[in-house]
């Protein structure tokens, strides 16, 4: 099967890469002719576990190959995908869908004999059809079936997710592009995979209701541990009792400071979006938003109540800067707002992340970075942990004592237990849990 992937960022750099390894032949088309270059020489422009590894063998195998040359790529192609960036628009919150529909365009007038399109992008219920309307407007002539199949991959373990995933999810208008869909995924079938074939304004719903349960999800436990906090309970063992229960689930029940990252901030604003021009308000996805953004402030006057509520003057270190560990994504990261409020209340802040802090530094200014865990605590009045990157579960607790002004720790995820930080001599304090906590660590599930 000939597949072209429109766009070479995160989602179709991923996809492209698993459809080549399927067998496939697969050409990645991206108009920053810098992006392309790095990808022919093996450089690869983000952070994702085994991604370097897979794109290098299957380029040597002559299966994935980079163009800029749309034109050339679509030609050939039996299916094409649309994996282009849907951002936030600036002032109303919808989903910027001018890149999708730049690249229909480009497609109907590149199209050559029966092809498939198929939107790989995040995009709200209806943009199927105004994708067939564009290819139509453009080039009556062209034989096309536009089909939606929305990604399912968390940053960190995409790679395990598109090879082994939940579900494939596909929605179609037209019975044609079936056989075509089914030869895509035909490998999957060996793993057992779910296939969902559904209408396509279906399939565009499915994602974005996900992404915004997920978001609810950890916003409710998030609530539950501020519940906990002032009454004495512990949030991990609250989150472990209702998680047994098999209608809920324990994923997504883990306390922290907040949801971040490329997908839950902008597709829960965009499906808030989507009720409102539909007249059907989504009041606990609306709830959600605001509360997730409030949550991400008060975790920084979590930090300056623990230092005694005035950090003005005071050093304070920072363990994490992604908003989730294993990728260097910094799009919507809680420490970003942990950070400047703890900046705008006068402290003065030292941090260190394993791989995000090359593009922190175009987000976050004011700040020093570290060398490592133990140069972000040198001199720290507090230490704050943000994201739980393995790196930072086994620090050793005397050499971290031994460095700081004060051995003072706050835990935004719970990974550390209260009792070996204050048997250790520090004031310790996390979320949702009494001060001296001594249940087991939280599990290893990743954010999204």
């Amino acid at each position: 099967m000939r597949i072209t992937m429109i766009g070479s960022g995160y989602v179709g750099l991923v996809s492209g890469a698993c459809f080549a390894d399927f067998g496939h032949e697969v050409t990645c088309v991206d108009l920053d002719a810098e992006k392309i270059s790095s990808l022919k020489a093996g450089q690869i422009p983000i952070f994702e576990p085994g991604l370097e590894t897979l794109v290098a063998t299957n380029a040597a195998s002559g299966r994935l190959c980079f163009t800029t040359d749309l034109t050339a790529a679509v030609g050939i192609a039996d299916v094409v995908f649309l994996a282009v960036g849907t951002p936030s628009r600036r002032g109303d919150g919808h989903a910027d869908l001018s890149y999708v529909y730049a690249a229909a365009a480009d497609i109907a007038r590149a199209v050559q004999g029966f092809t498939v399109i198929v939107t790989k992008s995040t995009v709200p219920v209806g943009t199927g059809d105004e994708v067939e309307r564009i290819v139509r407007s453009v080039n009556p002539h062209a034989d096309v079936v536009v089909v939606s199949n929305p990604e399912f991959l968390r940053e960190g373990a995409a790679i395990e997710d598109f090879k082994r995933p939940d579900r494939i999810v596909i929605g179609l208008d037209d019975e044609r592009a079936r056989a075509i869909m089914d030869e895509v995924y035909r490998p999957l079938y060996l793993n057992q995979a779910p296939i969902m074939y559904t209408g396509r304004r279906t399939a565009e719903l499915i994602k974005y209701a996900g992404n915004a349960f997920l978001a609810m999800k950890i916003t409710f436990i998030n609530e539950v541990a501020d519940l906990c906090e002032k009454t004495g309970g512990n949030v991990q063992d609250v989150a472990r009792g209702i998680g047994l229960d098999k209608r809920i689930g324990s994923k997504f029940l883990n306390a922290g400071p907040g949801y971040g990252g490329s997908c839950f901030p902008k597709d829960t604003l965009a499906l808030v979006k989507t009720g409102q021009d539909h007249d059907t308000p989504l009041r606990l996805v609306e709830a959600t938003v605001a509360i997730n953004a409030q949550r991400k402030r008060s975790m920084g006057r979590k930090v300056i109540a623990a230092c005694g509520g005035d950090v003005r003057g005071k050093q304070i270190g920072i363990l994490g800067l992604t908003f989730k560990p294993n990728t260097d994504d910094m799009r919507d990261a809680p420490s970003i707002a942990v950070i400047q409020t703890l900046i705008d209340a006068g402290a003065k802040v030292k941090a260190f992340d394993p791989e995000g802090m090359e593009i922190a530094k175009t987000m976050i200014s004011g700040i020093d970075y570290a060398e490592d865990a133990y140069d972000a605590a040198a001199d720290a009045d507090c230490l704050v942990l943000i994201t739980e990157w393995n790196a930072f579960r086994s620090l050793d607790l005397e050499r971290l004592k031994s460095v700081m002004a004060k051995p003072s720790m706050v835990d935004l995820r719970n990974v550390y237990r209260g009792a070996d930080l204050e048997a250790a001599g520090f004031d310790y304090s996390s979320v949702g849990r009494p001060a001296a906590a001594t249940m087991s660590e939280r599990s290893d599930e990743a954010a999204e």
